[in-house]
C-alpha cells in the first residue's frame, strides 16, 4: 500500500507540474506578445487615437495589462485545481486495479490460488488483470493435480503395503504357513512396489528432461512398426488386428530407445482398452515441416471430458479401476516427444468409437 500512495503521490506531483510549466509559458508568452499585439491594435484604430492624449494611451495598455495577468493568474489557478482533482481521479481509476493485481499476486504466492482480479474497464488494465487470472487458474490446477498425484500414489503404495503387512501379522501369527506360495505372494507385491518406484522415477527424468537424449538418424515409420512387432504377440493372444504402417520412409532425428517407448506405450494402451475382434492400425504421414504416426484403434474410444486430462499423472477416465495401468504411460510418452521437439495428441469421436493418438515429430533440418 505504501508503494501506491507514492506512485498516487508523484502522479499527482506530476499533473501540477505540467500545469506549472504550461502556465509559466502562458504567462511569459502573454508578457512579452499581448503589449506589442494590443499597441498595433490601436495604432490600426488611427483617427480613433487622435482625441487621446499620451497618458490616457499608457494608462489604456497598463489595464490591459493587468486584466491579462489578472484573467490569466485566475485561470491558472483554476488550470491547477482542475489538474489536482484530474490526478485524483485518474490515479484512483488506474491505482486501484492494481493494488488489486498486487493483492492478488501477493495472496497466490502465498498459496491462495483461487485469488482472482475483477476485471476494470480500462482495455489495457483489463488484458493485465486476465493474464493474473490466467496465472491464477493454471496454479490452481497444479495444485489440485498435485493433490490428486500424492493421493494417487498413496493408494497405489497403500495396496502392496497392506498386502504385505497382513502376509508378515499372519507369519508372526502362525495363522499362515511359513511356505514357498507365503513368500511368493509377498515378493510379487515388492516387485509391484518396486515397480511402482520405477515408473513415477521414469516419469520424474522425462517430465523434467534430467536425463539426455542419445540422438541419431532414424526412420519414424521403422520404428513405429518395430514397436507393433514386439507387442503383435499379445495382440494375437487378445484376438486384435494389428496393421502396420506402409508408404515412404519419414526420417527423424532421435533417441530410438525412447521413442521406442513412446510407441509402446501407445500401442499397450490401445491394446488394453481395444476388445477381442477389434484393431489397432498404423498409419504415417508429413507436412509442414512435421511428420507424424497415427495409432488409431476400434475400442471404448475417449469422453469429450477425459480427452483434456488423459495426459495427466495417474489420469485413467472411465476406466479407473477396470484395467492394472497405472495411467502415467501415455505422460512419459507425452513428456519424451517432447523432448524431442515434438508432441502427442489424442482426439476420439466419443465412447464407443475407438480413438487415435498422433506422434508428431519435427522432420530434421
Amino acid at each position: 500500500m505504501r508503494v501506491f500512495r507514492r506512485l498516487r503521490a508523484r502522479l499527482f506531483l506530476s499533473y501540477l507540474l505540467v500545469i506549472a510549466v504550461g502556465s509559466l509559458a502562458m504567462l511569459l508568452v502573454s508578457s512579452l506578445v499581448a503589449p506589442s499585439l494590443f499597441q498595433d491594435h490601436l495604432q490600426r484604430m488611427g483617427h480613433g487615437l487622435a482625441g487621446m492624449g499620451a497618458a490616457m494611451i499608457a494608462e489604456v495598455e497598463e489595464g490591459f495589462a493587468s486584466s491579462v495577468a489578472t484573467a490569466l493568474a485566475v485561470g491558472v489557478a483554476v488550470a491547477l485545481v482542475a489538474a489536482g482533482l484530474m490526478a485524483v481521479f485518474v490515479g484512483y481509476k488506474l491505482l486501484r486495479p492494481l493494488e488489486e493485481v498486487r493483492e492478488a499476486t501477493r495472496r497466490m504466492a502465498e498459496g491462495d490460488y483461487r485469488q482472482r482480479v475483477p476485471t476494470p474497464a480500462e482495455t489495457e488494465l483489463a488484458a493485465l488483470a486476465s493474464d493474473v487470472n490466467t496465472l491464477g487458474e493454471a496454479l490452481d490446477q497444479t495444485e489440485r493435480r498435485r493433490v490428486e498425484l500424492i493421493a494417487e500414489v498413496a493408494h497405489e503404495l497403500r495396496t502392496p503395503l497392506t498386502t504385505i503387512e497382513g502376509y508378515m501379522e499372519g507369519l508372526i501369527d502362525g495363522v499362515l504357513p511359513a511356505s514357498e506360495e507365503t513368500f511368493t505372494a509377498v515378493a510379487e507385491e515388492a516387485a509391484r512396489l518396486k515397480r511402482l518406484a520405477d515408473d513415477l522415477s521414469a516419469l520424474s527424468r522425462a517430465e523434467e528432461g534430467a536425463d539426455a537424449l542419445d540422438l541419431a538418424d532414424a526412420d519414424l515409420v521403422e520404428l513405429a512398426n518395430r514397436a507393433a512387432e514386439r507387442l503383435r504377440p499379445q495382440f494375437e493372444y487378445k484376438g486384435v488386428e494389428l496393421e502396420l504402417a506402409a508408404g515412404a520412409s519419414l526420417p527423424v532425428r532421435v533417441d530410438t530407445d525412447r521413442m521406442g517407448q513412446v510407441f509402446t506405450n501407445i500401442l499397450g494402451n490401445a491394446l488394453t482398452y481395444t476388445p477381442s475382434g477389434g484393431t489397432v492400425t498404423l498409419a504415417a504421414g508429413a507436412g509442414d515441416g512435421m511428420v507424424w504416426v497415427d495409432i488409431t484403434d476400434t475400442g471404448r474410444g475417449i469422453a469429450a471430458d477425459d480427452l483434456g486430462r488423459i495426459f495427466e499423472r495417474f489420469y485413467r477416465g472411465s476406466a479407473h479401476g477396470e484395467t492394472s495401468g497405472r495411467g502415467i504411460g501415455l505422460t512419459i510418452a507425452r513428456a519424451i516427444a517432447r523432448a524431442h521437439g515434438g508432441d502427442i495428441t489424442a482426439t476420439s469421436p466419443g465412447p464407443g468409437r475407438g480413438s487415435t493418438f498422433r506422434v508428431l515429430l519435427p522432420t530434421p533440418r
